[in-house]
């Protein structure tokens, strides 16, 4: 009883399996439906002409086939005879064919056309897709590996796969037409002709069917891989990595690294094509096989005069094209199967729901409040402890806050934190009254300048450079002057070969390189670019500067601030000193608060550090 209750239960079980691997094998074809929508609005005339064309291209074969029947019958009827009208009916039948072979080529030539004319439209249309996702994302999620990982495997192979999955399935429908034609003629021979053509093509549509999960498991492993990959490419190959990777002589070791990754990614590879290419020709061989039995019927057959010459020629080649076509169509099941698992990281990765920080404000419920933090916190995934906690602050307009701690204090993260970028974990930001969850974007975004210490150094031009803090008056060259005098970048813009339309970097031709406090100064003039902005934020603005000219920059930054709220990070206290009121953050918390004398005369944390910094002076 026990031994004939688990055979049930495991016999319930293969069921259950083998009806979910259906499930999941016909499930995976919901991406079809979206595939051809896609390729439809990128171009309809050519997506029309692509399904016309397929189906011009199915019926002919069939209709070649019959013609070289009647051209074959023709010749044996002229041969035996020798009338001038049978002669000249078997050279009609071969212009016929000729004609039809010509629409073949021209049909196929069409197709090629439009697939190499879609293909282009949609890999720009995919990739557009894929940027403009990107840019909704927020940076959190640019931190997180798992989402970079999706984002990796949709732009590798999702750009193509779109018009892979519908050309596969216009040739599905090319290849069911060609087989209705092809199975109405061999149905008039024997109706086993037509069980022994699928016999013919199913073996190798189980083995394709089979791998290609393999294979997408395998491209799914290797995400990680790739990146690390593309960012070793980077320092090895990166005009900013250059000079340490040859002072250094780290070259090699990352080369090492570069090929052991291969190396892993190619013995999979190898494993996958050498188990493919064997199982292909084994199960390929039963096709063949298959073929050849059908060969040999034909042949007794005719031999036994039951067929005529032109029906075997006709036979002939039905079975050998009906079997192609029967293996296209499977084929292009499988390889639609193939498509749609790749397809769906490209939909994974485009229906993400980022966590999205931002409503539909424009303006404050107390205008004129400011900055306030209510009891902060902010932990990143998987970190054992927060990067800050418990802040409590309000920032007053006119108001010159600076933090002050050491490294890994959470004063970047703070700063993130009142940007809008990171959404806290615990308590709230509020501007001018209004929590930042419910300002709408852009609008709260206009209000606030940054400036991190890893700020980009964009490969444009000066003045594009600059109007990036501005997108609204970006090519604005008046704006631009401005922004630079206030910045005090203007005096090194002058001169330059070409002023603001200089090209700045080395990748492109003509680029110019700066200095380290040349870049700080065009950093500093494109905070400057928002006008509006009611908080202008300095992360370690000036740390490639000589004191002097930091000095200098901040005060001028004072007074074009007066009426703003800022707020400053620095490591050097000569210019912390100068703000209202001073921030000693420790561990993520607010450790002490109070203006440069009271928090001298406390002796605490800020004091000590103020000391040890003069004493490098002395």
């Amino acid at each position: 009883m026990r031994s004939l209750a688990t055979r049930r239960k495991r016999r319930a079980q293969d069921w259950d399996g083998e009806a979910k691997g259906v499930s999941r094998f016909v499930g995976v074809f919901r991406y079809t439906g979206r595939a051809v929508k896609l390729v439809w609005s990128t171009h309809r005339g050519l997506t029309v002409a692509l399904f016309v064309l397929s189906l011009v291209a199915g019926f002919l074969p069939a209709s070649i086939a019959y013609t070289g029947k009647l051209i074959v019958d023709a010749v044996v009827k002229a041969a035996e005879s020798g009338a001038a009208a049978d002669r000249t009916m078997a050279l009609v039948w071969v212009g016929v064919e000729l004609g039809l072979v010509a629409l073949v080529a021209g049909a196929q030539r069409g197709l090629e056309v439009s697939r190499q004319l879609l293909r282009a439209l949609l890999g720009q249309r995919v990739n557009e897709m894929i940027l403009e996702r990107a840019l909704e994302l927020e940076l959190s999620d640019f931190e997180d590996p798992e989402i970079y990982d999706k984002m990796t495997r949709a732009r590798r192979e999702a750009s193509s796969r779109p018009l892979s999955l519908v050309s596969r399935a216009f040739g599905l429908i090319q290849a069911n037409v060609s087989l209705v034609a092809y199975l109405g003629l061999l149905l008039s021979f024997s109706p086993w002709a037509v069980a022994l053509l699928a016999v013919a093509a199913l073996p190798a549509f189980v083995a394709e069917t089979r791998f290609s999960d393999d294979a997408f498991r395998l491209f799914k492993w290797r995400a990680p891989e790739s990146r690390k990959q593309m960012y070793l490419e980077t320092v090895l190959a990166r005009e900013d990595y250059a000079k340490e990777v040859k002072l250094f002589g780290i070259g090699p070791i990352l080369m090492d690294r570069y090929r052991a990754i291969f190396d892993t990614v190619y013995a999979e590879d190898r494993k996958l094509a050498l188990r493919r290419g064997g199982w292909g020709f084994l199960l390929g061989l039963l096709g063949t096989g298959a073929l050849y039995g059908a060969y040999g019927w034909v042949a007794w057959e005719t031999v036994a005069t039951n067929l005529t010459l032109g029906d075997m020629t006709m036979y002939l080649l039905v079975f050998k094209q009906g079997q192609a076509a029967l293996t296209t169509a499977l084929s292009s099941i499988g390889g639609m199967y193939e498509d749609n698992l790749y397809l769906s990281n490209l939909y994974e990765f485009l229906e993400h729901e980022s966590d999205a920080i931002g409503g539909t404000a424009t303006e404050g419920t107390k205008p004129g409040d400011g900055l306030r933090l209510e009891n902060v916190g902010f932990s990143y995934p998987g970190a054992t402890a927060p990067a800050v906690e418990g802040i409590d602050l309000h920032v007053a307009p006119g108001t010159k806050l600076a933090l002050v701690g050491s490294n890994g204090a959470g004063k970047t993260t703070l700063i993130k934190l009142i940007a809008g970028l990171y959404r806290p974990t615990a308590g709230r930001v509020l501007f001018d009254g209004r929590p930042l969850d419910e300002w709408e974007p852009n609008t709260l975004r206009q209000k606030i300048g940054v400036i991190f210490q890893d700020f980009v150094r964009y490969q444009l031009t000066v003045g594009e450079n600059v109007g990036a803090g501005d997108v609204t008056a970006f090519e604005d060259a008046e704006r631009w002057s401005v922004a630079a005098e206030k910045g005090m970048a203007d005096e090194f813009i002058e001169r330059l070969p070409g002023g603001f339309d200089t090209q700045l970097g080395k990748w492109f031709a003509g680029g110019q390189e700066l200095s380290g406090g040349q870049w700080q100064k065009l950093a500093l003039a494109r905070s400057f670019m928002r006008e509006g902005a009611e908080l202008l934020i300095l992360d370690e603005p000036t740390a490639a500067m000589d004191a002097e000219a930091e000095a200098e920059i901040f005060e001028r930054f004072r007074q074009l601030t007066e009426d703003r709220m800022a707020i400053l990070i620095s490591h050097r206290f000569s210019t912390v000193r100068m703000a209202d009121r001073i921030v000693v953050l420790e561990r993520g918390q607010i450790i002490e608060d109070g203006s440069h004398e009271t928090l001298l005369d406390d002796d605490g944390r800020y004091a000590h550090l103020f000391a040890l910094q003069a004493a490098g002076y002395s």
